[in-house]
């Protein structure tokens, strides 16, 4: 049985007037953690976070190494029209526009891991977030 018309994609069905709904993960720095729930708190919307404190943004090079940075994790579900609201309401707080990740949210529920390609010219293959850091190690594979 399907809760969904078969002729729309999987997209379509998690979608409104305010866009597809994604989720949005923002790295950060135990110690500015506090700042950036302040930040949340002033959107124009609700916000329930999921924090993750033993998380990691892992980068990985070409020659297969790989550099895991400690970090904490914050997600939140939230409709592709308001990622730009949250993105502004970052930069204005004084936060690299790079500490926000926005992956589609059935993209989010069904993948492993989300591998993000590098910028041209960056020296680095992928990188991507572990919401637990020491659960088990995932090998990035292009």
């Amino acid at each position: 049985m399907s809760v969904r018309p078969e002729s729309l994609p999987d997209a379509a069905c998690l979608a409104t007037s305010e866009g597809a709904l994604i989720s949005i993960s923002i790295a950060v720095d135990a110690q500015h953690l506090e700042a950036l729930l302040e930040v949340l708190a002033e959107l124009e919307f609700p916000v329930n976070p999921q924090i993750y404190h033993d998380a990691a943004v892992v980068t990985c090079y070409p020659d297969g190494q790989e550099e895991r940075q400690s970090t904490t994790l914050v997600e939140f579900p939230a409709y592709s029209g308001r990622a730009v609201e949250v993105r502004g309401a970052l930069e204005r707080r004084g936060f690299s526009p790079d500490c926000m990740e926005v992956v589609g949210m059935l993209e989010d529920i069904q993948a492993v891991g989300h591998s993000r390609p590098a910028p041209e010219g960056s020296g680095y293959a992928a990188r991507y977030r572990v919401k637990m850091a020491h659960a088990g190690r995932t090998v990035y594979q292009p």
